[in-house]
């Protein structure tokens, strides 16, 4: 739906598309014939040129990497030791001898092949919890994608409101002139005061000041623009249809606190802690683990050489520790009941971002609705006003003050069609619905899976899935 705000208080007056007017007025120039930029278009700029964007996937990539770091320590580990003892002093003396010189210089390596074969779940529970870590973070990226999907329909409309303001003012000045020349006309024949031309002369330079802000406000709107979205905006259409919203304001509620991301990261950064506390607690307790042992040495000065290998299985404990673990699982419980209670806190937040977002939209509503009978009411009394001026019955200050009724009535009508856009949207994202899926946007999403199951293995660099790996960073490089 276009935004109309061009003014018909004069018969002469053409409707003109936003953003060739704003062009006129800040550029001086006529925008060229092209296709204009959707909603759609600007909400996949944004969502191609966020670099928050790709700092949450980036913060994801680590956080698929802990799963790696604590799934690793479940491996074998294979690791190699070597030395070199050069050995300097006197030997033993004897009588038809004298002193034997002992210097020698001895080789030696060793490779130790080690496995963890029990410790009570510990090492286990740590994978689960950086698991469920990955979850959390994985709803938070959907968060910020929500985030930037908002501040894109905002400075979409920002823009828009921003251009039908300065056509808005242009118009005003332009009929404000229009009153000004009839009010000297009149006072030229006597039919006014010169009163009455000042204050004409005083309206039209507080127009042209409105209109000065107004290009001013245009040009901070294009700026906000230009960061979110990517781009100066050229030629935009006017916004889609407002999308369908619920009217059961309980329901929606509902509805975020199953599906909104921020519930969810909470819910996983809940379980994550609690892991922790199973995981403080399994790590009081001993480990097993088997290790074998291949040694080589030699001594370079006798030409001796050795060789021997080793496996055993090694179990170890702490019996004291001065209340070190004790601490650990009180603190893990500690950080859980934080959780819980940052659950609840999030839980009613989000119900109360869904009640803020559906009483914008409908004050949004009712105030459209009563600007749209404001205009209708003020345009009938600035024409009749300005005719019966004409026959000495009005005087100008009547005419100035019609005037500015019907531009305040237009100015609410842009402002409120603006808020209705950016209440719905809004309404949209406290129930996590406004992400790029959900908007069906032709865009390449974020595979939050594909670099998860490529290190969730732990592969080493010289395998074939660290190979896939390397050229899957490669491309969200160049990305």
């Amino acid at each position: 739906m276009v935004f109309s705000v061009i003014r018909q208080g004069a018969a002469n007056a053409v409707r003109m598309s936003v953003l060739v007017a704003v062009a006129a007025v800040v550029t001086g120039v006529s925008a060229p014939a092209a296709r204009a930029d959707t909603l759609a278009d600007a909400l996949v700029s944004a969502y191609q040129h966020s670099g928050l964007l790709e700092q949450n996937r980036a913060l994801l990539r680590a956080a698929d990497e802990d799963v790696a770091a604590a799934a690793a320590t479940l491996e074998p580990v294979l690791r190699w030791t070597a030395s070199a003892t050069q050995s300097i002093g006197r030997g033993q003396t004897s009588l038809t001898l004298g002193v034997q010189n002992s210097d020698s210089l001895v080789v030696a390596g060793q490779l130790i092949a080690e496995l963890l074969l029990y410790d009570f779940g510990a090492t286990a529970l740590g994978v689960e919890a950086a698991k469920e870590t990955v979850l959390a973070t994985r709803q938070t990226l959907i968060g910020i994608e929500q985030q930037v999907m908002l501040r894109g329909v905002q400075a979409y409309m920002g823009v828009i409101e921003a251009a039908e303001f300065v056509t808005l003012r242009q118009n005003n000045v332009r009929v404000l002139t229009q009153e000004l020349n009839a009010a000297r006309n009149r006072f030229e024949v006597g039919e006014v005061t010169r009163t009455d031309v000042a204050l004409a002369e005083a309206q039209l330079a507080q127009a042209r000041s409105g209109l000065a802000s107004a290009q001013g406000n245009y040009a901070i709107a294009v700026e906000e623009y230009r960061n979110v979205i990517g781009r100066k905006p050229s030629r935009l259409a006017g916004p889609p249809r407002v999308p369908k919203i619920g009217g059961d304001i309980d329901a929606a509620k509902a509805v975020a606190v199953r599906n909104h991301p921020s519930m969810r990261a909470v819910q996983h950064q809940v379980s994550a802690a609690e892991l922790a506390i199973k995981r403080a607690e399994a790590s009081k307790r001993p480990t097993v683990t088997a290790q074998g042992v291949l040694s080589l040495s030699e001594n370079l000065s006798s030409s001796n050489f050795s060789t021997g290998a080793s496996i055993g299985l090694n179990a170890a404990g702490t019996i004291y520790q001065g209340g070190a673990r004790s601490s650990a699982v009180r603190k893990a419980q500690a950080q859980r009941d934080a959780q819980r209670g940052n659950l609840h806190v999030v839980r009613h937040n989000v119900q109360q971002n869904v009640g803020i977002a559906y009483a914008q939209l409908s004050s949004a509503r009712a105030s459209f609705e009563a600007s749209e009978r404001q205009i209708r009411a003020a345009r009938i009394a600035f024409q009749g006003v300005r005719e019966e001026a004409t026959l000495g019955a009005r005087t100008t200050l009547d005419v100035l003050d019609a005037e500015q009724a019907l531009l305040d009535a237009e100015a609410s009508r842009i402002s409120a069609q603006t808020l209705i856009y950016n209440a719905a949207y809004a309404v949209l994202a406290s129930t996590g619905k406004l992400t790029a899926r959900d908007l069906r946007l032709p865009v390449q999403q974020y595979d939050v899976n594909e670099y998860y199951n490529l290190v969730k293995d732990s592969p080493t660099s010289q395998s074939e899935q660290g190979a896939q790996l390397d050229r899957v960073l490669r491309r969200l490089q160049k990305n």
